[in-house]
């Protein structure tokens, strides 16, 4: 019985011409097969040692002398596997599948999400269905949700319907909407929010509004409901579609998305008004407050109009609840 592919360990003592340079990339180079941001992922993901200690910093600066290894993981298969994860659905039909994705699903693999992914769940849902996109047997992601966005998608199934889906979202030939619940309230109630958006020069992990280097963008929003001016329950339509861009406008104007794990900073003073059992609800939540609600395009087959609608889920629904009670809304 074969069991699965050992790791592999890369070992090179750093000599005088590298002293004082990044881990990732004396690393990255003397390995000659992994690019610098995978080199940085098993770093820090406590794979590097240094004379035999653990080292997690990708800028540690090289030292002349040490030895410095790399614990290498087998390789992932070439494709991803089809797994039994349940999905909910809302259409489906030859060229395209519309689902609900609940917050926690991983829309595609990843070194850190290398399955147990939407992409795996769709593969083991349409098997034979899917008719063939660039020559392979595999679902269309024409957009995404971040693993902790909820709400609804479409991905295609078919080559025909790939490309009319990906040409609609990159024209914005379709209807979005999602809905945010943000601390504080916007003023004014209706509006747009601009600015460039680019990586966060302080943390590459992160995106931010820029003056350099970003990529302008534009959303639209306006309030549905309203606690005081401690929290709002917002509309969100893109006019543009920014990694991350209803996240980062929101923080950008003073109104994080509640439960927002990397833009979330401070709230607004008015926040701190509310009760301290419901402003500890809110502080807590483990995700950001942010749902897919409405999705409309044209079928890339008929041609006729498609809309859709997903619910916001149980758990940010406890929020708006106990919103609701502790202002007698």
């Amino acid at each position: 019985m074969s069991g699965a592919p050992p790791s592999r360990s890369f070992r090179a003592t750093a000599g005088s011409q590298v002293a004082g340079q990044r881990l990732d990339r004396f690393l990255a180079d003397a390995i000659g097969t992994l690019s610098r941001s995978r080199v940085k992922a098993l770093i820090e993901a406590g794979r590097a040692t240094r004379d035999g200690q653990p080292v997690r910093d990708p800028a540690d600066s090289v030292r002349a002398g040490l030895v410095y290894a790399l614990d290498l993981p087998p390789p992932a298969p070439a494709r991803p596997e089809p797994q039994n994860i349940a999905l909910s659905i809302i259409y489906e039909d030859d060229d395209l599948i519309v689902l609900d994705k609940p917050a926690g699903l991983v829309v595609h693999p990843a070194p850190g999400n290398p399955d147990g992914t939407l992409v795996n769940a769709l593969l083991h849902h349409c098997g034979s269905g899917f008719t063939g996109i660039g020559a392979e047997r595999r679902p269309g992601i024409v957009h995404r949700l971040d693993k902790d966005t909820s709400g609804v998608m479409v991905v295609a199934k078919t080559q025909l319907a790939n490309d009319a889906l990906t040409a609609a979202f990159a024209a914005r030939d379709l209807d979005r909407a999602y809905v945010a619940l943000c601390w504080g309230l916007p003023s004014p109630l209706s509006g747009e929010i601009t600015g460039a958006i680019g990586r966060d020069p302080r943390d590459r992990k992160r995106m931010a509004v820029v003056t350099r280097a970003g990529k302008p963008a534009l959303t639209r929003y306006r309030t549905l409901r309203a606690w005081g001016a401690a929290a709002a329950l917002l509309e969100c339509r893109l006019a543009t579609g920014r990694t991350h861009q209803i996240r980062v406008h929101l923080a950008s104007s003073g109104h994080p998305i509640v439960g927002d794990p990397l833009y979330l900073r401070r709230i607004p003073a008015p926040a701190r008004t509310l009760p301290d059992a419901v402003r500890r609800l809110l502080l807590d939540f483990p995700r950001q407050a942010l749902h897919a609600a409405q999705l409309g395009f044209a079928h890339p087959r008929t041609g006729a109009r498609l809309e859709f609608e997903s619910k916001i889920p149980r758990d940010f629904k406890a929020l708006v609840d106990a919103l609701d009670e502790c202002t007698g809304t």
